[in-house]
């Protein structure tokens, strides 16, 4: 994989290919993550490299993520915060709300008050003075997105942010705001079997100079080869509301991932032959190297709730690709055919 630094569009801010995307450690899609594990996990992650952190106004319902960024950050030592990339978002807060198990609703909210406030208290719970990379985490349906692209624009000129971005949006919702405020980056799901952005939003951004990140390249642990057929999810795991992981979709998408191990391997077998002497090549490896040296792709997030997990996601610093390997990936990709969705906002 290249790991070259890459420009997030015009602004001063370099991103690696890979980055930490820190909604898991907030525990609210997954049982049992500690505080401690998560802290742990973040640690994990800077040390081995991966300076990206992504994370969220709304990740955790008190801000457990970016509490524990700012633990973490404060452990490595004072000279940690200069050397990585705090990715925040604000525009979604929680409320509670009786009639829903568990008891809360994610509310989406671009009012300009509404965001200056949620950006004020994710900078003191992170224990900084700016971030690097501040996003609207998904645009209003109630209010202009340019009122809320002004509000961002203001908080770019006040230094509170490095550089803006924009998620979870359509490309003419890219379009207005770019519009109102210069845009370097923008975030959307993207994975081998969700490639949606291809057609519209990934040319637009290319053209403009605007950095993408993506989020669920393994797919919430779908294409690291974590799951076995008959597999179900309680209710308090996310994944229990998503298609793919569901009857036929989900037994298809097992399928798919077996036909990945096999390339994966053949991978692994050719670099030996080759006398290049890698360990063996695994699932993620493979995962995260394609999906980083997609065109026009830019950094991407993995999820990781251990320190174990980071290292495991990590080792696809080192995986290259060949030809081979990229032509068997196309051609499962085209086997596997459309897949079933479901947006994460």
């Amino acid at each position: 994989m290249n790991t070259t630094p890459r420009p997030l569009g015009s602004s001063p801010v370099f991103v690696g290919p890979l980055g930490l995307g820190c909604w898991p450690l907030a525990g609210m899609t997954r049982a049992g993550v500690t505080r401690e594990a998560a802290v742990a996990t973040v640690q994990a992650a800077v040390e081995a490299g991966i300076s990206h952190l992504d994370t969220a106004y709304c990740y955790g319902q008190h801000g457990e993520s970016e509490q524990a960024i700012r633990a973490a950050l404060a452990a490595i030592g004072p000279a940690a915060r200069e050397g990585v990339v705090i990715a925040g978002k604000c525009g979604i807060h929680w409320e509670a709300d009786a009639s829903r198990d568990p008891p809360r609703r994610q509310v989406v909210d671009g009012r300009p008050e509404r965001i200056r406030s949620e950006v004020e208290e994710s900078l003191a719970r992170l224990g900084t003075d700016r971030l690097d990379l501040l996003y609207l985490h998904a645009p209003d349906p109630a209010v202009p997105i340019e009122e809320s692209a002004g509000e961002l624009r203001r908080l770019l000129e006040a230094g509170k942010a490095r550089a803006i971005g924009l998620s979870n949006a359509s490309c003419d919702q890219l379009r207005r705001f770019a519009a109102e405020c210069p845009l370097a980056a923008c975030q959307m799901h993207f994975n081998m079997l969700q490639q949606e952005i291809e057609r519209e939003i990934l040319p637009w951004c290319t053209a403009k100079g605007v950095a993408m990140i993506v989020y669920w390249p393994l797919m919430k642990g779908l294409l690291a080869g974590r799951m076995h057929r008959g597999q179900t999810f309680p209710t308090s795991d996310s994944r229990h509301k998503y298609p793919m992981f569901q009857g036929e979709e989900f037994a298809r998408n097992l399928e798919f991932v077996d036909a990945l191990r096999t390339i994966a391997a053949g991978l692994a077998s050719r670099a030996e032959a080759a006398g290049a002497g890698c360990e063996p090549v695994r699932l993620p490896d493979l995962v995260l190297a394609w999906t980083a040296e997609q065109p026009g792709i830019t950094s991407v997030l993995f999820g990781a709730t251990s320190p174990e997990q980071v290292a495991e996601n990590a080792r696809a610093l080192a995986c290259d690709l060949d030809e081979e390997a990229r032509r068997q990936i196309r051609a499962a990709i085209l086997a596997r055919g459309p897949v079933a969705g479901r947006r994460a906002v």
